[in-house]
């Protein structure tokens, strides 16, 4: 008899499920439960991007497209880049499409990091960064941001976790699940910490379009920092296109040609139809991101402020349709609160463990829901705290 455990990859073995799952399994076997846990959109895609998809499979669009992606769409990439963030990035060389903002993550670190090379991820983040640097043979160094720093990652703390092995530092901006978000000085300072050094960055900017009370502000804006940051984003939360599978990478185009090797190799290229549809929303999509984001802004200041009322403890989201209040009131650990809140309440919602360590004593809410489903939900959570009491 095979015994499977002894064929398989060890880092593969070592990694653990991720901790978000489980809770789903569970809500999956109840009615009329309410999820606040899902990292997604409640919109459905805008109806003029899925009838250009539409339009492409009716005009036999069909075929792979080149693996960089299409031309058409590098070049509104851009457009978009310089008009939305004002980034320049040269669509024939620095950018290329991949299936979702997870490839291009991926194909970030493979590229970049062998064995041993240490690679700073700040916590908590969002779960895929550190078991993809243990699938590439690296060393995940991870920086515990803390809640009275509203979870932003300070330069004197990156300054500390560098040291001769470091190649890479991740950039979870703005941030999931803590809705965090980095400020023009805070990259400044944390320029003048890289300054003279090798180490490159990747920027997760999936949630740039969802910002609040200002606008994003990416590394790559700093001049010091454009030559070593990695760009990643995607259609999935600004057109509410998750199921589309699309995102980009833009960077220095001596590493971009290196992971399109990978990216050749494994993948081909992304998904034609759904290129079509992405064009389609660079060019006339602006109106629809701030309908959305209009709604969630709505929706983060009904669940702050229920929150507060109820006394948990709560900095201001400013970025991404997260929220992350402490529970630590309660005397129960993350996991108890969101286990028995779901089996007593019916509301699903994270363990703040599921993004890191130091998330312990807070839990993720998803603001990616009814108004209705929000307020049900936090009259549940009155009633649970109440009972705790």
């Amino acid at each position: 008899m095979i015994e499977y455990k002894n064929i398989m990859s060890k880092n593969v073995q070592s990694l653990a499920p991720s901790g978000i799952r489980k809770f789903f399994d569970v809500l999956d076997t109840m009615q009329d439960a309410i999820s606040l846990g899902i990292g997604e959109p409640d919109f459905v895609t805008p109806w003029h991007i899925r009838e250009a998809g539409i339009y492409s499979l009716e005009q036999g669009h069909t075929k792979y497209t080149s693996n960089a992606g299409m031309t058409k769409l590098r070049e509104e990439i851009s457009k978009y880049l310089d008009r939305r963030f004002s980034l320049k990035y040269d669509p024939k060389g620095q950018i290329f499409v991949t299936v979702g903002g997870s490839e291009a993550i991926d194909l970030c670190v493979r590229a970049m990091v062998e064995t041993g090379d240490e690679v700073i991820i700040p916590i908590p983040s969002f779960v895929c960064y550190g078991p993809i640097t243990t699938m590439s043979n690296g060393v995940p160094v991870f920086i515990e941001t803390k809640a009275e720093n509203e979870f932003r990652l300070t330069a004197k703390e990156l300054e500390a976790a560098i040291t001769p092995k470091t190649k890479l530092v991740i950039l979870p901006f703005p941030n999931n699940p803590t809705g965090a978000v980095m400020r023009m000085e805070d990259w400044k300072e944390i320029a003048q910490v890289l300054r003279g050094t090798d180490i490159m960055l990747l920027s997760d900017e999936i949630y740039a379009e969802l910002t609040y009370g200002g606008h994003h502000v990416s590394p790559a804006n700093i001049p010091e920092l454009y030559e070593r940051t990695l760009l990643v984003n995607g259609f999935s939360k600004a057109y509410a296109m998750t199921g589309w599978r699309l995102g980009y990478v833009c960077g220095p185009d001596e590493i971009l040609k290196q992971m399109l090797k990978i990216h050749q190799y494994g993948i081909m290229s992304a998904p034609t139809m759904s290129q079509y549809a992405a064009i389609d929303a660079l060019k006339d999509g602006d109106v629809d991101i701030e309908r959305m984001k209009e709604s969630y802004d709505h929706r983060r200041k009904l669940i702050l402020k229920g929150l507060r009322d109820m006394g948990l403890e709560c900095f201001e989201p400013r970025g991404a349709f997260y929220i992350f209040p402490s529970i630590k009131s309660t005397g129960l650990t993350s996991d108890e609160f969101c286990t028995r809140f779901l089996q007593e309440e019916r509301v699903a919602v994270i363990p703040g463990t599921a993004f890191g360590e130091n998330g312990e004593g807070f839990i993720r809410i998803s603001y990616a829901s009814s108004v209705e489903n929000i307020e049900t939900a936090l009259e549940r959570m009155r009633n649970f705290i109440g009972r705790l009491k």
